[in-house]
């Protein structure tokens, strides 16, 4: 007998950059069993990187795409596109994907600060694989809602192949040459570097909460979908749930749950 498909707990939807080759592994890696994960690509980054604003229609038709799929959340997950125009345009980013969709939607930029937010963290170490010009636009997004960099560390690489090439034992290194007592948190920016297999080995290691862009992306979405699910291998961030102060960015379309 033919055995029918297990029914869907929720559907996350993620619009990334045309070159990014690690989000879509690191999140098949660790959703947990019954979310399903879909993706869309965009080319937003090198080369193809524009305004923010000028990306709006087409993160608007991207979003109404995912939405086709049924996804239950939504994010625009890039982290520098997301922030990089401060945090004015990462709301109107979301109202955009929101009025495409009327679905809970996000962005990498505020999924990350739903995520520093439940950890309590303000005081942030931030590193990224990004020119230093990138690095201080993100630090000022952060600064608007109401963290502040504390230590800023920007490899300053060309692009992707480069990003990727980095392994994790290396960006370990990294993180603890810049160890500050200071800080409440460490914040990998990048959705396409291997920082998500470092995350528990570091916390140990510095006994400070880590936070990357896509443990932190995975984490919100779940937490918008109601599923309370606390993951091996990612950190103290799930064990906890969504801020009191957070909403769902739009109306669930139908109620949470198993589903086909």
């Amino acid at each position: 007998m033919e055995q029918k498909p297990s029914p869907a707990r929720a559907r996350i939807g993620l619009i990334i950059p045309s070159s990014n080759r690690l989000t879509e592994p690191q999140f098949q890696r660790h959703a947990p069993p019954g979310v399903q994960v879909h993706v869309t690509r965009l080319r937003m980054t090198g080369p193809h990187k524009v305004p923010a604003i000028d990306l709006l229609p087409r993160i608007a038709d991207a979003a109404a795409a995912l939405s086709d799929a049924q996804c239950d959340v939504i994010v625009f997950h890039c982290t520098a596109n997301s922030m990089d125009s401060g945090a004015e345009m990462g709301r109107r980013i979301i109202e955009t994907m929101r009025s495409a969709t009327g679905r809970p939607v996000e962005t990498t930029g505020s999924a990350l600060t739903e995520a520093l937010s439940a950890l309590n963290a303000r005081k942030l170490v931030s590193i990224s694989p990004y020119a230093p010009s990138v690095s201080h636009r993100e630090s000022a997004y952060l600064a608007e809602e109401g963290f502040e960099v504390v230590r800023e560390r920007s490899l300053d690489l060309p692009g992707s192949d480069a990003y990727i090439a980095i392994p994790p034992d290396e960006w370990v290194r990294i993180a603890q040459e810049e160890e500050d007592p200071d800080a409440d948190a460490y914040l990998f920016s990048c959705t396409n570097i291997h920082s998500i297999d470092i995350i528990e080995d570091l916390e140990k290691r510095l006994d400070r909460p880590v936070v990357t862009s896509n443990q932190a992306t995975l984490w919100t979405c779940l937490r918008q979908c109601g599923q309370p699910d606390v993951l091996p291998g990612l950190g103290r961030l799930f064990s906890l749930q969504l801020p009191a102060s957070s909403s769902a960015r739009g109306e669930l379309v139908e109620p949470q749950g198993a589903r086909s």
